[in-house]
């Protein structure tokens, strides 16, 4: 790309009124290049079965390109006409024997045959219709898809034959992988494959999650392969994938393994949302950049996140501004709010836009017109940016859905743990990616950092003790290699395979009742006895080896087991983390191993602000300075770097405004 595009989602079919020339007016005050359109209108352009109307789509794009404003089209598919459901109630998607209703969105089997055939009809109909339009930039497949926790029939055969040909047709080593002979689960015969909706087995249901989510991908790929045949060549293709929701997005999408979903898209795009005013942060646009970046590695689009949303995120004057700088900052290309102005009726009513419901400026508004105006003249050095990091946090989709099969805890997850580990990080402004098992390259980093790897092969632990052994440091938590990646659990010495190079072992695990279970850490380590060492969740009881004991467990009875080791084994070192520490204990573990990896800038600010660099495509070194606060920053000398929004050099001790941006760029290309 050549610039960054800035811009939003615009539904001229929800309008009460025709203001589509007014809005268009508004949107070039505001300097926005960028509209999507389309992805939630099927009901509208097909209103009975093979009556198409594209009068509306039309209009906004000649419109938007006679306004000089690009275009991503959405395929419509991720919400059904209500026609659709009365001719063909199978297509509603069947959860646990259950087919749910028409009304909500994403109610649909994506692996329906009927559903697959029209999907496929309003596809090509649309982009036979529009695909010579002048001002489209490219198409956005779909729109956060899963799979909707679909377990239909034909979903189930399907999983049989999945099964089938995973094992070649070995139904007697299937059933020892999976040890169906517990309460006589054991499947002696293809046809006696009862459906997962009843299943017991938490090997047989990961697996069944896994075999949903490469539903996912494969429905992903389809329509991709269909929008291939119609998009031009400096079109592209994108998505919007999205995050475990907790009222905003939080940690690792459980339906769906981004890193393989991505391989077919032009464009990784992604839908970011976070927490506003007193409780903005940043950690949530900075994790879900750093994921989505790191799929292809290189820069993405912010297809959706939020302007005013929910009346308690309506942000402070400056907040909107930052943000965009953030996802600036964290490698993406463009970034689009959702949406334009407020919807008047139905299920979003009060999801507010850009602007209100009465549709006339306000002070979100004239912040998104400042930014905008502010990337129109940068654009060129902030768009396409090399963004490098020396650590890399390694997740797991299978181990996240194995953990949810076995908890840990009552009230705590997969994701509590990722971000108990990602947090310190973005605060102590260590850059990382984020990779899976099947697609991380180890060498590539100094530090691999892994939240529980529950469920996984030998072959990726294997080559986690390589790493080790070449130089590589690693922070492991807790049950870590604990089961194959069938859900197994091994037979050997517990961290299994990683035992070798962590240097410590168990024999048992618990979880402490009423007696109060802390830390107790080691005087020589980098533990501060004044965090909060409380423990409430998860105990593993370790017996160091060659490691030496971090911290041991402050409790009556289980004091003389170590809690958190650390190991040097070949040129390498290892973590281990037997238990859940409070984020202070994390941060003190992080910093530790910043220190000896030389990770970390001493003369660095610190948090609230939060500091990021970039290379540009004009060879020049970009520091990010974002103030996260509601108070003036005072930032060290910049006395050789200019100011990218004045080009100005900078001045000793320059200050940054509550929740402000500054970006300098080396003088003369210097490092």
């Amino acid at each position: 790309m050549d610039k960054i595009l800035y811009g939003t989602a615009y539904y001229y079919e929800y309008l009460p009124t025709d203001r589509l020339a007014k809005d268009i007016e508004m949107m070039k005050k505001a300097h926005l290049n960028i509209v999507r359109i389309g992805e939630s209108t099927w009901g509208t352009y097909e209103k009975q079965s093979g009556v198409f109307d594209f009068s509306p789509l039309d209009k906004v794009l000649d419109a938007m390109g006679k306004a000089g404003i690009s275009v991503i089209v959405g395929t419509p598919t991720y919400a059904i006409p209500t026609w659709l459901a009365r001719e063909h109630p199978e297509i509603m998607v069947q959860q646990k024997e259950e087919r749910l209703p028409y009304g909500a969105r994403q109610i649909m089997d994506i692996t329906s045959p009927a559903y697959l055939f029209y999907g496929e009809r309003i596809i090509r109909k649309m982009l036979e219709h529009i695909n010579e339009h002048p001002a489209i930039i490219g198409y956005q497949v779909d729109n956060e898809t899963k799979s909707y926790g679909t377990s239909s029939s034909n979903v189930q055969a399907g999983f049989v034959k999945y099964i089938k040909k995973e094992f070649n047709n070995d139904i007697e080593k299937f059933n020892r992988e999976f040890g169906l002979d517990y309460w006589s689960n054991r499947i002696n015969s293809w046809e006696d494959f009862p459906s997962m909706d009843g299943t017991i087995n938490g090997s047989l249901g990961t697996e069944f999650a896994k075999y949903q989510r490469q539903l996912v991908t494969d429905y992903l790929k389809w329509q991709v392969n269909i929008v291939n045949e119609y998009k031009k060549s400096k079109q592209f293709v994108t998505h919007n994938f999205d995050f475990e929701w907790r009222d905003y997005s939080y940690g690792i999408q459980p339906d769906v393994n981004h890193f393989d979903a991505a391989e077919t898209l032009d464009f990784v795009g992604t839908d970011i949302y976070h927490p506003s005013q007193s409780k903005l942060t940043g950690t949530e646009i900075s994790f879900a950049g750093d994921l989505i970046r790191s799929i292809k590695h290189k820069s993405y689009l912010v297809l959706e996140t939020q302007a005013q949303a929910f009346k308690d995120r309506v942000p402070y004057p400056g907040q909107l501004r930052l943000s965009a700088y953030s996802h600036i900052a964290s490698g993406a290309n463009m970034i689009e709010y959702w949406h334009w102005h407020s919807t008047h009726n139905s299920f979003e009513t009060y999801w507010k836009g850009i602007l209100n419901h009465d549709s006339q400026s306000n002070p979100i508004y004239e912040e998104i017109q400042k930014t905008g105006s502010e990337l129109e003249n940068i654009s060129s050095s902030l768009v396409n940016l090399n963004i490098h990091a020396d650590v890399c946090i390694l997740v797991s989709n299978q181990s996240l859905t194995a953990i949810n099969w076995f908890p840990f805890s009552e009230n705590k997850n997969y994701n509590d743990i990722f971000r108990r580990l990602y947090d310190p990080f973005y605060k102590l402004n260590i850059r990382t990616d984020i990779s899976d098992e099947n697609h991380i390259k180890p060498s590539d980093y100094k530090l691999i950092v892994v939240p529980s790897l529950y469920s996984v092969s030998d072959k990726v632990l294997e080559k986690l003790n390589d790493y080790v052994e070449n130089g590589g440091h690693v922070i492991y938590m807790f049950k870590s290699g604990f089961t194959d990646e069938h859900v197994k659990v091994r037979t050997s010495i517990q961290p299994a395979i990683i035992e070798k190079t962590a240097g410590v072992h168990y024999e048992l695990f618990v979880t402490p009742d009423d007696l109060d279970a802390k830390l107790k850490p080691s005087l020589e380590g980098p533990i501060s006895s004044d965090d909060n060492l409380h423990l409430d969740d998860w105990m593993e009881l370790l017996i160091p080896d060659s490691a030496k004991t971090l911290a041991n467990y402050d409790h009556p009875v289980w004091k003389k087991y170590a809690a958190i080791t650390e190991n040097n084994y070949g040129k390498g070192q290892v973590v281990y983390i037997g238990c859940l520490p409070s984020e202070n204990v994390i941060n003190d573990l992080i910093k530790d191993q910043a220190e000896q990896l030389h990770l970390t800038n001493k003369n660095s600010p610190k948090y609230p602000i939060v500091v990021k660099t970039a290379k540009n495509i004009k060879n020049e070194n970009l520091t990010f300075y974002l103030n996260y606060s509601d108070k003036k920053q005072i930032l060290p000398s910049q006395i050789s770097k200019v100011d990218i929004f004045t080009n100005q050099v900078g001045k000793n001790f320059e200050s940054i405004p509550p929740w402000g941006v500054k970006i300098f760029k080396n003088k003369e290309k210097e490092v």
